[in-house]
């Protein structure tokens, strides 16, 4: 009984099981960024202010962040497999609810929905880490998170293209045809996993608190992802009102954009493997500085395409770089506590994502496309002081003195 409890507890991850749990964590996290280059058609649709309508992708965000808090814990506590086909349900019927939506506060609230149902790739990459070998670890979950980056910036070229020839609406049936598809792939072919916590929920989530309390580099690079990140979610959730006034461009070009992105995060993803050889405060450093240049770019660019392409560049290599770097401190914290460390972390990023969408929208109202730079600059400048702030303390060279 024992031994066959041990192999359920730790089944390998084989190729295909990788390869899987990659895609399907690329075609979830898609679900949350489908609405950013359809907005302008979608206020449109619903005669509504683009303040309004930047709901839609604010309230995805927080869902999103919600799902993680209160959700993604629960992966400690049931069998990881049964939870993720669970959500794969709300996944889908919120899908067809914003695809069929007759009103903006119906595709409001089910966008919150969907985004909260869509944490799944939040208990992939720490099942990952659980099934792969210690000395493959960091590898396979790198693999994981290269799906995960190119779901986020692929995703708005598959709404551009497919929401300028064929409406906004047929993105989301389509959507939830793939989902439909993901969910037969996790059900036949992704092994499950056992809990291992075996106290209540609410100490399950007692522990976040002392976690938060007890680990200061969790705070700060929880901090610093999520000003980094509402940067990136300030400039993509209102780059399609940009290109409509400035260019007369529709959403096709928005998504194009997401490939220059796509390049930033692989660029990103080559920067990544620096911090295994230099100190990731270091390189954190570097990469803020990235953020606060493409920034400065984009004002100067609000009528050159190709300054839009290499701004998009710099952002996305600076943000995601950044990311990668926070990840390498929050992980080597506490190994036992990585999945409760990981939803810290993810929550505090998109909310400041959420943040950064709704600082967004309502400045463009007063001051369009300067109102979003200045937020952009403003935010990662405040990201390089609190970074330099929490400098570490050379205690070693303090006592030689």
């Amino acid at each position: 009984m024992t031994i066959a409890h041990t192999a359920k507890e730790h089944p390998e991850l084989t190729p295909l099981t990788l390869w899987i749990m990659t895609v399907a964590t690329g075609l979830i996290v898609a679900n949350l960024y489908y609405n950013q280059p359809l907005l302008d058609a979608m206020a449109n649709t619903f005669h509504v202010s683009k303040a309004k309508v930047g709901q839609v992708s604010s309230l995805t965000q927080m869902g999103y962040a919600a799902g993680m808090f209160f959700l993604a814990p629960l992966a400690d506590m049931v069998r990881r497999k049964r939870l993720m086909l669970i959500m794969f349900i709300f996944i889908i019927a919120s899908l067809l609810v914003t695809a069929a939506s007759a009103s903006i506060n119906l595709l409001v609230w089910s966008s919150f929905v969907l985004g909260a149902a869509s944490l799944i790739p939040q208990i992939l990459v720490p099942m990952a880490a659980h099934l792969a070998k210690p000395e493959e670890r960091g590898k396979k979950i790198g693999v994981i998170m290269s799906g995960l980056l190119i779901g986020i910036l692929l995703s708005r070229t598959f709404s551009g293209v497919i929401g300028e020839y064929f409406g906004w609406r047929t993105v989301f049936y389509a959507a939830s045809g793939i989902m439909l598809i993901t969910w037969m792939l996790i059900w036949i072919f992704l092994p499950e996993v056992e809990p291992d916590y075996k106290g209540s929920y609410g100490s399950l989530m007692a522990s976040l608190v002392d976690l938060v309390k007890h680990e200061p580099k969790l705070r700060v690079a929880a901090l610093r992802g999520a000003l980094c990140f509402a940067c990136f979610s300030a400039f993509w959730s209102t780059i399609a009102f940009l290109l409509k006034d400035n260019f007369n461009k529709g959403s096709d070009v928005t998504g194009y954009l997401g490939l220059a992105g796509a390049a930033g995060a692989m660029a990103a993803g080559l920067m990544g493997r620096l911090s295994d050889k230099m100190d990731a405060y270091k390189l954190s450093g570097f990469t803020i500085l990235l953020v606060i240049l493409s920034f400065v770019l984009f004002y100067f660019s609000a009528h050159s395409f190709l300054g839009l392409v290499i701004a998009v560049i710099v952002m996305d290599m600076g943000v995601q770089a950044t990311h990668i770097s926070n990840q390498s401190i929050i992980f080597a914290l506490k190994p036992e506590a990585r999945n409760r460390i990981n939803t810290i972390y993810m929550v505090t990023y998109f909310l400041g994502g959420t943040a950064g969408t709704f600082l967004a929208t309502q400045l463009w109202k007063s001051y369009q496309w300067t109102g979003v730079c200045a937020i952009g600059i403003i935010l990662s400048i405040v990201t390089l002081i609190i970074h330099f702030v929490n400098h570490p303390k050379a205690a070693p060279a303090l006592k030689r003195t």
